[in-house]
C-alpha cells in the first residue's frame, strides 16, 4: 500500500463556487435527534446548506460562532463531511453520536469520552499516519472530561472499537474486545481521529451509550428517560468544550 502521507491525492477537497465558508468550531453529529438539538439550543441560523448532502447550520454558544452538521453517520461519509468542512474553515471539532456498550460498567444513558479507537473500518488505513491507534485530541479530549466533571457527571473514558459493519458485531467479537478493556462499539472515531490529525485540527469525541451487548443479548434503550437526558447532557456539553477550546479556535 502506498503510504498516503507522502502521496499526492488526485482529488483533494476544496470550496466549491456556490460553498460558504464555516466557522472554526465544528460540532458533528451522527443522529438526526442530536444534529436538531443542537441546532435548537446553539440558536442556528434557519439557512441550511449541504455539505456532501449533509445539512450544516450556523449557530453560537457563549458569544462563539460554531457550526453545526449532521447526520454523517459511518466512518466513509463522515469523513468525506469532514474533509469539507475542514476546506471550508473547520478547526476544532467535537463528533458526537451513540455506542453500544461492551462492558457492564457501561450501562445505557452513560456517557463515554474515546481516548483511542482500535479501527474495523476502512478509510483511516488510507490515510495511515502510524502504526499506533487513532487518538484523541487530548487537551480538547479534557476540556470535554472538565466540563462533565465540574456539571457532576459521571462519565467513562478509554478505547473504543470502530467498525463499517453493525450487523456484524459478533460473539465472538464483543465479549473479545470486552475483556480487553475496550467499552463501547460505534462506526466513526477512529476515522475521524486519523484525518483529523492527517489534516492538523483538533478533534475529540462524545457518545452516548443507546445500547448494551455485554450479556451477548441485544438491550436497546432509545426510549429510555436516562437515554434521552444524557444525550441533551451531551449535546450542551460538547458545546461548551467547543466554545472553551482556544487553542486551535478563534
Amino acid at each position: 500500500m502506498i503510504n498516503a502521507e507522502i502521496e499526492a491525492a488526485v482529488i483533494n477537497p476544496r470550496r466549491g463556487k456556490r460553498e460558504e465558508p464555516v466557522a472554526p468550531r465544528l460540532l458533528m453529529t451522527f443522529t438526526r435527534p442530536d444534529f436538531t438539538y443542537a441546532c435548537r439550543l446553539a440558536a442556528a441560523s434557519a439557512r441550511q446548506q449541504d455539505i456532501v448532502d449533509c445539512p450544516v447550520r450556523e449557530g453560537c454558544w457563549q458569544e462563539k460562532p460554531i457550526t453545526l452538521a449532521g447526520p454523517a453517520p459511518g466512518a466513509p461519509y463522515a469523513v468525506m463531511v469532514l474533509e469539507k468542512l475542514i476546506a471550508l474553515g473547520a478547526k476544532t471539532v467535537v463528533a458526537l453520536g451513540w455506542c453500544g456498550s461492551l462492558r457492564p460498567e457501561a450501562r445505557i444513558g452513560d456517557l463515554i469520552i474515546p481516548e483511542t479507537a482500535l479501527s474495523e473500518e476502512g478509510t483511516s488505513g488510507h490515510y495511515l499516519l502510524s502504526e499506533s491507534e487513532p487518538t484523541a485530541t487530548p487537551d480538547l479530549r479534557r476540556i470535554l472530561q472538565e466540563r462533565l466533571t465540574a456539571a457532576g457527571v459521571n462519565f467513562h473514558s478509554g478505547r473504543v472499537w470502530t467498525t463499517d459493519a453493525i450487523y456484524r458485531e459478533t460473539e465472538t467479537k464483543v465479549l473479545a474486545y470486552g475483556s480487553q478493556g475496550i467499552l463501547a462499539v460505534e462506526m466513526e472515531m477512529s476515522a475521524l481521529f486519523t484525518v483529523a490529525r492527517f489534516r492538523s485540527v483538533a478533534l475529540a469525541g462524545l457518545l452516548v451509550v443507546s445500547d448494551e451487548l455485554f450479556t451477548l443479548t441485544w438491550r436497546h434503550g432509545l426510549r429510555d428517560d436516562r437515554f434521552r437526558r444524557s444525550r441533551q447532557q451531551a449535546v450542551s456539553t460538547a458545546l461548551d468544550g467547543l466554545a472553551a477550546y482556544e487553542k486551535t479556535g478563534s
